[in-house]
């Protein structure tokens, strides 16, 4: 099928279940994500869309073709072919019987469509009966949604079909399936007023009729014989008289008059109709048009049998008169045998003819006024015919001339179509990449900063009136570096960070800066929360445990870390044009380095303003003492020793059963499993908003939730200062607040 009828089927899944539903539908489907109208796709494809569609909304094959046939025509109405439509009867009947032609002409441009056939029978009852016959098995429920919808729009009245008959090859059309509906219709007036039961039979529906138009036949015989009327009429008001009571039809009156002989000599017939052929019961032709003799030269001889000469293409019933009639309001192609022809034409393309067949019943002979079957000049060219060869008469002139036209029009917009799905899918790999940018950039800045240095504005810097912010670094580490190859040291140092980076997800805190050895962490920023001590605080017993999976490249034991926390008010901004860093500033950050410097092995150092932070949280703190800090004098500070009411499990973000362990390490990403995020009273998702005027962040503010993510702040200027044990954060960044 052509992508046309795909489109509509996405249309119409998209338009009545959503968007979601299409996609779906076509992930079960494994299908591709567009369709191009005028590209052909395997059936399959569309029997699978229909499959999976009962499949997903839960409903029958036949409630699915029905709503598809009733959307067919409103997306045929949509896409331009409303007027065509509209144009092929004056009724239902002339509708469904001029529907092969349509095909025929639409053929012209789709050339590979294997359009189904249709026929309408009265039987003697007046019962009307439809034949629909398809290559294609199991779509015929699509007909009456069609059908019911035609009636109902073009024609204001109710159908209903039923299925009398569904069988194989029956009429020996050489389609596959050849189904017979029975068509019953009433007006809407009648179907107002009517029950359940209410319909008539068909019998009492053609008594009124009859009963009508003999009424009609009286009426009109009256106003016919106005002459011998007392009151004299002009024959104007006669024939208007007519037209009001024959529902506005002057066709109603219409009697043609024929000649009593036929004024035309045999040559200048052969001549005004060059293809057309004479043929009797049984198919022997009787008489030809020059130019299919020209084409076909074995038609001189007028002994000859039809069929010897052609074959049927359109509609695929037997060549025999029965048939034919049976088929006569059907389009007939015919194909010329190659193996009739010279041995000279065997090479070019097969002759083909279409046009009606007319039943002559004086002379007991068929007349096939037909036209030869050409889609554009390059037809005409490969035929060896010119223009000349067809009637000035002959409407395929200029049907070859408008297609040549059409045929380029369907190009360009084949092409366009194309390269709008090339578009297509460049946007869904450039949204792809974009995503992946974004997500690389929100890992070095913050979501919020990244996006106003997106949008070219300055950001400007916020003050957070309390934050916790923690310092670690590796024991020994510059022993641990004079003893080990470089690479050994990145190893160690990548394996240990990654721990901590997936930690940071878990506790939702903000990872700062890595510069070699050490790791700088803040909660309560970019996002201020009040749980930020306690999310800190986790994040260093996350760490402890973390540290001890990591070996030492030196001795092969766990390596050891110190660990140093403290809370206060720091001021964070963006510095930088190039490589711009989401940096903190206050004596909060030179305090925090002082705990972790002057910390001990596998301990968590608090300042006593972080022990305050963290005390009745549910944590076991004990007392060091005092002790002299570098640039602070003394001070008391504490040690963190566990979450009293949090299993390490829960601090390490670990999977709650065992069973997801165990998938987890199958997988061999224990350590990088989906995070399970530890559970704070004040976990939400918020909203952040800045305030443009002073850069401040207030507690009325709402905020998103922290991304862990692998930021750096303000190196360069930390290590002017030097950075360990020794080093610690210069004077000429340190605010009073």
């Amino acid at each position: 099928m052509y992508g046309f009828i795909n489109t509509c089927l996405q249309s119409l899944v998209i338009e009545k279940f959503g968007e979601e539903t299409w996609e779906k539908l076509k992930t079960s489907a494994e299908v591709q994500d567009a369709f191009m109208t005028y590209t052909v796709y395997d059936d399959i494809i569309t029997i699978k869309l229909i499959q999976e569609a009962c499949k997903v909304l839960g409903v029958s094959m036949e409630a699915i073709l029905r709503l598809f046939g009733e959307y067919f025509f409103k997306f045929c109405k949509m896409s331009g072919y409303d007027r065509m439509l509209r144009t092929l009867g004056g009724n239902l009947t002339e509708f469904i019987e001029n529907l092969d032609a349509l095909h025929s002409y639409l053929a012209l441009s789709y050339q590979e469509m294997n359009a189904p056939s249709f026929r309408v029978e009265r039987e003697a009852d007046g019962r009307m009966l439809l034949h629909y016959y398809s290559d294609r098995r199991g779509l015929c429920h699509i007909v009456p949604g069609i059908i019911e919808a035609v009636a109902k729009d073009f024609f204001d009245i109710d159908v209903t079909m039923d299925i009398l008959s569904m069988n194989k090859e029956e009429e020996r059309t050489g389609k596959k399936e050849h189904v017979v509906f029975l068509v019953v219709q009433k007006s809407h007036s009648q179907m107002g007023r009517a029950k359940p039961n209410r319909l008539k039979g068909n019998q009492d529906i053609q008594r009124d009729q009859e009963a009508l138009e003999a009424a009609f036949l009286r009426m009109k015989e009256k106003y016919l014989s106005v002459s011998v009327c007392p009151v004299k009429k002009s024959h104007w008001e006669v024939v208007r008289s007519i037209v009001m009571f024959g529902k506005g039809h002057l066709v109603n009156t219409f009697v043609p008059v024929y000649p009593e002989r036929l004024w035309i000599e045999q040559k200048t017939f052969c001549n005004a109709f060059p293809f057309h052929i004479v043929f009797d019961e049984s198919l022997r032709v009787k008489q030809a048009g020059v130019n299919i003799q020209k084409y076909v030269p074995g038609l001189q001889n007028q002994k000859i049998q039809l069929d010897e000469y052609f074959s049927i293409i359109h509609p695929q019933v037997t060549f025999d008169i029965f048939s034919i009639c049976k088929f006569i309001n059907s389009q007939f192609v015919l194909k010329v045998r190659r193996e009739r022809m010279p041995e000279a034409w065997k090479s070019q393309p097969a002759l083909k003819l279409r046009e009606l067949m007319i039943w002559m019943e004086s002379a007991r002979c068929m007349i096939y006024l037909c036209s030869p079957k050409l889609r554009s000049l390059r037809e005409l060219e490969a035929h060896r015919m010119h223009l000349s060869d067809i009637a000035p008469h002959d409407t395929t002139r200029d049907l070859i001339l408008l297609n040549q036209q059409r045929l380029a029009e369907i190009e360009l917009s084949n092409q366009l179509e194309r390269k709008k799905e090339e578009l297509r899918v460049l946007s869904q790999h450039l949204a792809i990449e974009k995503k992946k940018t974004e997500t690389l950039l929100y890992a070095m800045l913050p979501e919020h900063v990244a996006n106003q240095l997106k949008e070219g504005k300055k950001v400007a810097a916020g003050e957070f009136k309390t934050c916790t912010i923690l310092f670690s670094d590796v024991v020994t580490f510059t022993n641990i570096c004079a003893a080990c190859q470089p690479i050994q040291i990145v190893t160690m140092l990548n394996s240990m960070y990654s721990k901590f980076d997936r930690l940071t997800s878990v506790h939702e805190v903000y990872k700062v800066e890595t510069i070699g050895d050490a790791y700088m962490v803040v909660g309560g920023v970019p996002v201020p929360i009040g749980s930020h001590a306690q999310r800190v605080a986790n994040f260093a017993l996350g760490m402890r445990i973390s540290a001890k999976e990591v070996m030492n490249p030196v001795t092969g034991e766990p390596i050891q870390i110190r660990v140093g926390i403290h809370t206060g008010p720091v001021l964070a901004g963006v510095v930088g044009d190039k490589m711009p860093r989401y940096c903190l500033f206050g004596d909060t950050v030179n305090t925090a380095s002082r705990m972790e410097s002057h910390g001990l092995p596998n301990k968590v150092h608090l300042s006593p303003t972080a022990y305050r932070a963290l005390e009745n949280e549910g944590f076991e703190i004990v007392e060091r003492g005092e002790i002299e800090v570098k640039g602070k004098g003394k001070m008391t500070t504490y040690f963190l020793i566990r979450n009293l009411h949090a299993s390490e499990d829960e601090i390490m973000g670990r999977p709650h059963s065992r069973l997801d362990r165990k998938e987890a390490s199958t997988q061999g990403r224990q350590d990088r499993a989906a995070v399970a995020i530890m559970q704070y009273k004040d976990s939400r998702q918020l909203s952040l908003k800045s305030d443009t005027a002073d850069g401040e962040f207030t507690d009325h503010y709402r905020h998103p939730q922290c991304r862990g993510a692998g930021e750096s702040v303000g190196s360069e200027v930390w290590l002017v200062g030097g950075w360990g044990s020794s080093g610690g954060v210069p004077a000429f960044i340190q605010p009073a607040f």
